[in-house]
């Protein structure tokens, strides 16, 4: 994918920068997303924990609905325009802001900090498929895996390294009048993420050309290109399956991590410190094996490595709904997280060897609308049995259906054929 003459060689540098991205944007998953922010949401910001779980997990559809779609258009601009880093500039910026913003938020604020956390996850969400759609220009069909296994790998260790002075904040090196232990968490998340995202603004470089238009012109391209590809869906079909099937099964997959803090509290009482004890294990197992199968992506192809983790991780879901007391929970929470990092970093592996050089922003921003799409049915359906059985046990069930049903579609994407695809698209032209 790298064979353009009158596209400039990928050094080095570039490749490292794009991946300490994953680094330097972990910890809002991290923090916010998972472990810290949605804990506070439901059991401090709203009054009852059961509807501040209900209305958590509103926020969390809301902003996979704006993302979804969203992303496909923005993404077959910067194609159009040669805009996708700048886009990445622009969201970064944004993400950064509102992050901050959440420090503002305290009892009562329901309604605002739900607001504020939708504006930042839109701009999370869409600075990640917005550096995706660079993975097949820094990375070639025999070390993809390896280039995106690293990637993931950084990205846990970030999560997993952010929350050490997190778990310092919120056990005492500020005081927890207020709550100003735990909202001083959103101020490292949105520091975090500006300090490290510097590499990547210096040294990775736009290689599709600079088209100038005004922003009409820019619209009208963007929905004309997403046109054009619906009309030709039959030839990039296996691209499409496979962000079907994503769909499905990553519905399951981001389930888990934004209710997996609300349902270890409700469940086994753990608190904000035993949550980032937690999250610093799984964090640690998330990156060492996103970093390993990369390897083993590339050696048995990323169909094969997605299904073998969606297997373990169906295991992992049961271990918790059947789980008895803390260690089987542990267990639990560490084998989804030995999963969740290669399954991840696979998925964004595998459409990036499917992906033509002219849709990559594009045919990553239907893998943006496919993730968040996927976080709307997974926590929607979560909330209603949720609502109606006021137990977290049965609501996580629901999420091996997911898993299962992801599977099952993934097994119609034919691997070779998608390769071949974006290969002879991508060749150069006389």
């Amino acid at each position: 994918m790298n064979a353009n003459p009158r596209t400039p060689p990928v050094e080095r540098r570039e490749i490292v920068s794009w991946a300490m991205y994953d680094f330097a944007h972990s910890a809002f998953g991290t923090l916010v997303v998972t472990f810290i922010f949605s804990a506070y949401y439901a059991q401090a910001i709203h009054a009852d924990p059961i509807q501040g779980a209900i209305w958590w997990t509103r926020a969390v559809n809301a902003s996979a609905i704006i993302t979804a779609l969203m992303m496909p258009v923005v993404g077959a601009m910067g194609d159009f325009g040669g805009l996708k880093k700048r886009f990445l500039v622009v969201a970064t910026a944004v993400c950064v802001a509102l992050t901050a913003g959440l420090f503002g938020m305290g009892p009562g604020d329901v309604w605002a900090a739900a607001l504020v956390f939708v504006g930042a996850s839109v701009a999370y969400e869409s600075l990640q498929s917005l550096s995706n759609a660079f993975l097949p220009e820094i990375s070639t069909r025999e070390n993809m895996g390896r280039v995106s296994g690293f990637a993931w790998g950084l990205g846990y260790f970030g999560g997993l390294l952010c929350l050490l002075p997190a778990l310092g904040m919120v056990t005492g090196w500020l005081p927890d009048e207020g709550g100003l232990n735990v909202r001083a968490t959103n101020l490292l998340a949105a520091g975090w993420l500006l300090v490290f995202s510097v590499p990547l603004f210096l040294f990775l470089r736009e290689r599709q050309p600079r088209q100038r238009a005004s922003v009409f012109e820019y619209l009208s391209r963007g929905f004309g290109r997403i046109g054009e590809t619906a009309r030709d869906l039959k030839r990039y079909r296996q691209a499409i399956r496979l962000l079907i099937a994503r769909l499905v099964y990553n519905d399951g997959l981001m389930t888990a991590f934004t209710m997996a803090a609300i349902y270890a509290g409700a469940e086994f009482g753990m608190e904000t410190a035993d949550l980032l004890v937690l999250g610093i294990v799984v964090n640690a197992a998330a990156g060492a094996s996103a970093i390993g199968f990369g390897f083993i992506q590339d050696r048995i192809g990323g169909k094969r490595t997605i299904a073998i983790t969606l297997v373990l991780l169906m295991v992992a879901v049961a271990l918790a709904w059947f789980a008895e007391d803390l260690p089987m929970f542990w267990a639990a929470a560490l084998l989804l997280g030995l999963m969740v990092g290669p399954n991840q970093a696979a998925s964004r592996a595998l459409l990036g060897s499917f992906v033509p050089r002219s849709k990559q922003g594009e045919l990553f921003g239907f893998y943006a609308f496919s993730g968040r799409l996927a976080s709307v049915l997974g926590p929607l359906s979560y909330g209603l049995i949720l609502g109606a059985t006021e137990s977290h046990r049965w609501a996580i069930a629901s999420i091996i259906v997911f898993l299962a049903a992801g599977l099952v579609l993934l097994m119609r994407v034919d691997e070779e054929e998608g390769v071949a695809l974006a290969a002879a698209e991508s060749a150069p032209t006389a």
